[in-house]
């Protein structure tokens, strides 16, 4: 049998999270309101009406095209895409063409080993086609044998984006839609929430001999409404254009609906082409001129990207790939690392190891924002001096982050008001070793017959005896000494 290939290309719609719509002032994020509560004369498309541009979506834009190192272009346009369905008041949608606000530009995916066949893990570069702005439609649905309308999303302001068909496995198309949510959620522009439709996404599909440069026909893939539906989906049209190959047959141009429920493609329709669109100028828009004074107002405190920021804490913190790459899922988290690390002054891992292993625990457990919570990084680097300083423990600092994030006090002062300090006294500290080696005379005979192995367990008995203030090394080592 032939060994094939896959070319993947993925059309991406943005939702960007401003407050009003693209070209009128109605509500933009009507996800759980009542239908057909956020429209006006303009995003329904009534007659006399006039769109005015959102300046808002612009920056927005701007702020997406320069993370994907795409070219802002200083004039672009705005057309009409015309088209009948049910949820398009004015039968077209504006949108860019030919002329849209950005071009080029590419992103880095790193395709972790377990993706990899090979296990070795690599970086797959996507490029970019072109970047554009338009408005969304609305929604339809059946309902008691009725098709209903629901025009709340009309006008919501989107941001296409076009790749190349430069994704080969339908794990790397998975992987570009994470690295893409991640990167809109760092820029603030988008939640990306793909069930709530922030983020949506079509495949292009087509397959080829493996070594071979051709682009053969592709199928588009509709109605993905998460990554793994999506990873399923494509996995799905690669095996079926296999087996239509090896038969003979051809493949055609078939727009698909991919069926959440049943895990199953359907065809939809023959795939449009852009003349069936009828594409023209919008005639009731100006260019969008995008001066490179503006430009560069829009991102005079553009952030580090965030694989940019993953390797520098590799670099200047000496942390594992592994740590760097979790600390960096989310801005405001790597923003919690980078302060907290300051404010300690200490080896940057440890802050790394209490952050992921503790803090990022209560952060997903209780829903927290990084940048909110009372636990702030001054106060867990406060945490970890006291543990260096054998102030406190290590068992008592863990169960401190969360007194700290429920009472907003300070680790010194709780452990002050508590009395939480760390019993090391070597006095103190005998008295309650001996207390315990008194009341477990068989264990104390086991141990010195051989079983030494139960030194642990005297060391457990002492820390519940001293509700885990006790020194653990110290108590051990005043436990050997006494039952020598």
């Amino acid at each position: 049998m032939a060994e094939y290939e896959a070319v993947i290309g993925l059309e991406t719609h943005i939702q960007l999270n401003t407050s009003s719509k693209v070209f009128c002032s109605c509500k933009a994020d009507s996800w759980e309101d009542p239908q057909n509560t956020n429209i006006c004369p303009v995003c329904t498309g009534l007659p006399g009406v006039l769109p005015v541009l959102n300046e808002e979506v612009v920056e927005k834009a701007v702020m997406l095209a320069e993370a994907m190192y795409a070219q802002v272009q200083p004039i672009s346009y705005f057309d009409r895409k015309n088209y009948f369905y049910p949820d398009l008041p004015k039968g077209y949608q504006i949108t860019q063409f030919d002329k849209p606000i950005a071009v080029g530009g590419h992103i880095d995916l790193p395709i972790p080993e377990t993706a990899d066949p090979e296990g070795k893990g690599y970086i797959r570069k996507v490029r970019i086609h072109k970047l554009h702005i338009e408005e969304d439609a609305g929604k339809t649905k059946n309902a008691h044998d009725q098709r209903l309308v629901d025009f709340n999303r009309c006008g919501v302001p989107l941001v296409e984006m076009v790749t190349e068909p430069d994704l080969r496995t339908a794990d790397e198309a998975a992987q570009y839609l994470i690295r893409l949510r991640q990167l809109l959620r760092w820029l603030g522009i988008s939640e990306a929430d793909m069930e709530k439709g922030n983020l949506r996404c079509d495949g292009n599909v087509s397959i080829r001999l493996k070594g071979s440069n051709v682009l053969n026909q592709k199928t588009e893939i509709k109605n993905v409404n998460s990554i793994d539906s999506l990873r399923d989906a494509i996995r799905k049209e690669i095996d079926r254009q296999i087996r239509e190959v090896e038969k003979g047959n051809e493949i055609h141009a078939w727009t698909l609906d991919w069926d959440e429920d049943s895990g199953v493609l359907r065809k939809m329709r023959s795939k449009e082409t852009e003349a069936d669109y009828r594409y023209f100028r919008e005639p009731d828009l100006l260019p969008l001129i995008v001066s490179s004074e503006w430009k560069s107002e829009i991102l005079k405190e553009f952030p580090e990207r965030p694989l940019d920021r993953r390797q520098r804490f590799c670099d200047q913190y000496d942390l594992p790939m592994y740590d760097a790459d979790i600390l960096t899922l989310e801005r405001g988290l790597s923003e919690y690392f980078e302060e907290a690390v300051k404010e300690y002054q200490g080896e940057p891992k440890k802050v790394s190891n209490w952050l992921m292993n503790d803090v990022l625990r209560m952060i997903k457990e209780q829903h927290l924002e990084p940048g909110a919570m009372r636990l702030t990084p001054a106060f867990l680097a406060e945490l970890l001096k006291l543990v260096d300083a054998g102030t406190i423990n290590i068992t008592t600092g863990k169960s401190l982050l969360q007194i700290v994030q429920d009472t907003g006090k300070s680790p010194g002062k709780l452990v002050e008001e508590q009395g939480l300090a760390q019993v090391n006294n070597d006095e103190q500290l005998g008295v309650i070793c001996s207390k315990v080696i008194s009341e477990h005379p068989e264990e104390v005979s086991a141990f010195r017959n051989g079983k030494e192995s139960l030194i642990g367990w005297f060391v457990g008995q002492v820390m519940r005896e001293s509700h885990g203030k006790a020194d653990a090394k110290m108590a051990k080592d005043i436990l050997t000494d006494l039952l020598k």
